[in-house]
């Protein structure tokens, strides 16, 4: 009979089909009801405490570390499966590999020592004093999770006296997620810190990112200015390259033009560079312009932005829900916080009403309520007398609603008569321009105050009027393509915008 290694190839696939089929027909067939699967999911807890022994105990240890002075006698297969830099290490043909004993340079012995009893403990105790130490050493041998951890205690810790040194720590190991907490610690409490000795050391590369930052707490542009200038004239060297780049980071054309020309156009610095004098000059043409004077060719620019700290706060003001019913509530918007916050409340419910900031103070005004003033209330179409029934305009039921309580609630007619004409004078008194208006929006836009749209009783309105304090007056100006009333009214980079 001839061998299996004498049969042509496709006789050999045959033979070993049938030797499988012979194998199964033979085993007994083992159903799932039979098979137990058991998982110990607590024995790790023990594997790992065993090793936490064999390392305190230095037994079975098969590789000792040498940093300094300090003998660290451990485990390769620990090492392995927990620090990056060493499973590189044990599993290359470096000779380091088949070493017994294997001396780490220019590492901290305690901050090495941490590391390996993390590898067998995963427990790490961080302090003022080793955290340092420990996030290079765990940047150097790449373990994540130390990192991460040491950069989050570090920003428990940050103040405006230590935040600068901490990111020129970090930018030294290129750990950028510490880099930005620092960078954003040091915006939030930017006055502090421009105060401290740290702050003319800066690069001027890191003080450029911050000068350029929206998100710097200051009270105004003053405050960015002195801190550019403080800078500058600490670092006369970087003035060749530098100057025109750190002067251009602030904001010169939302400073007040009295400081301007008062101070910004006689710093001695600023005079002798031409670059300078150009942003100083873009700076007086924002305040031309906004003085309503034609600035040829001028436009506007981040330097005419403000940051969000200065940019102020959004107000929404009365208004109505789902019933109809007005709000007295107020509820604000903070653009560097991006969140809404509860204001103090009104004194009375407001809908469909304009409101306005003049020197820090929120003004409203041509709004109506659900009580309108007085209370006696007079319905369109009909009112009923003794005597007889009138019908009444609607114009007429609209200014009667207006009245104060006072002027209706009168003992007599000839009272009413008095106090009548009183305050129908009063609401002839122009709350825009020669109309009684409601449902109006207002905005302050170039030291002016715009009314915009609303309604005269009868109907929705498309003027446009600019109150000029210093003239006392209202003057009207072109009107909108469309009859507008209850809308919004915002100005943004010189044009006013109107939306519903």
């Amino acid at each position: 009979m001839a061998s299996e290694s004498m049969l042509p190839e496709q006789a050999k696939q045959h033979l070993i089909k049938g030797k499988r089929r012979q194998q199964q027909q033979t085993q007994p067939s083992i159903s799932d009801e039979d098979v137990f699967v058991f998982e110990a999911n607590e024995a790790w807890k023990d594997f790992h405490s065993s090793l936490l022994h064999f390392f305190e105990a230095g037994e079975l240890c098969d590789v000792t570390l040498k940093v300094g002075s300090k003998l660290i006698s451990c485990h390769k297969l620990v090492l392995a499966c927990v620090i990056p830099y060493f499973r590189a290490m044990f599993l290359s043909e470096m000779a380091e590999a088949k070493q017994k004993l294997i001396e780490i340079r220019d590492f901290d012995g305690d901050a090495i020592e941490d590391l390996v009893k993390f590898a067998y403990s995963s427990r790490l105790t961080l302090t003022v004093d080793n955290v340092q130490p420990l996030l290079y050493a765990a940047c150097i041998l790449q373990v994540e999770l130390v990192a991460k951890a040491c950069c989050e205690y570090m920003k428990l810790h940050f103040h405006p006296s230590n935040c600068l040194a901490v990111r020129a720590f970090a930018e030294s190991h290129n750990r950028v997620d510490l880099m930005n907490m620092a960078d954003q610690f040091a915006c939030e409490h930017f006055t502090e810190v421009m105060e401290c000795e740290d702050f003319v050391s800066v690069s001027p590369q890191h003080l450029h990112k911050l000068l350029s930052s929206s998100d710097l707490n200051i009270e105004n542009e003053k405050q960015v200015y002195n801190a550019a200038i403080k800078w500058l004239l600490a670092n006369p060297q970087h003035h060749a390259t530098w100057l025109d780049e750190v002067l251009a980071q602030v904001r010169l054309p939302l400073l007040p033009i009295c400081f301007l020309m008062g101070v910004v156009a006689k710093e001695e610095i600023v005079k002798q560079n031409l670059k300078c004098r150009d942003l100083l000059d873009e700076a007086r043409n924002y305040h031309l312009h906004l003085s309503s004077r034609a600035v040829p060719d001028f436009e506007y620019s981040i330097r005419t932005t403000p940051r969000k700290q200065t940019a102020g706060v959004l107000f929404c003001v009365g208004g109505r829900g789902g019933s109809g019913d007005p709000f007295r509530s107020i509820e604000c918007y903070s653009i560097s916080k991006n969140s809404w916050f509860f204001g103090p409340e009104m004194n009375s419910r407001r809908r469909h009403v304009g409101v306005i900031s003049v020197g820090g103070h929120l003004f409203s005004g041509a709004c109506f309520n659900r009580t309108r003033g007085n209370g006696f209330k007079l319905r369109e179409h009909r009112f009923k007398l003794a005597i007889k029934q009138k019908f009444f305009t609607v114009r007429l039921v609209k200014t009667w609603n207006r009245l104060p309580r006072e002027v209706v609630n009168v003992p007599s007619l000839e009272m009413l008569q008095v106090r009548l004409d009183s305050a129908i004078s009063n609401l002839k008194m122009k709350i825009k321009g020669n109309y009684i208006t409601n449902n109006l929006c207002t905005t302050v836009f170039q030291n002016h105050v715009y009314a915009v749209g609303g309604n005269d009783g009868v109907a929705s309105l498309s003027s446009v009027e600019k109150y000029d304090p210093h003239l006392d007056k209202w003057i009207e100006v072109k009107e909108m393509g469309q009859r507008r009333a209850g809308n919004g009214v915002s100005e943004l980079h010189g044009c006013l915008y109107v939306v519903g």
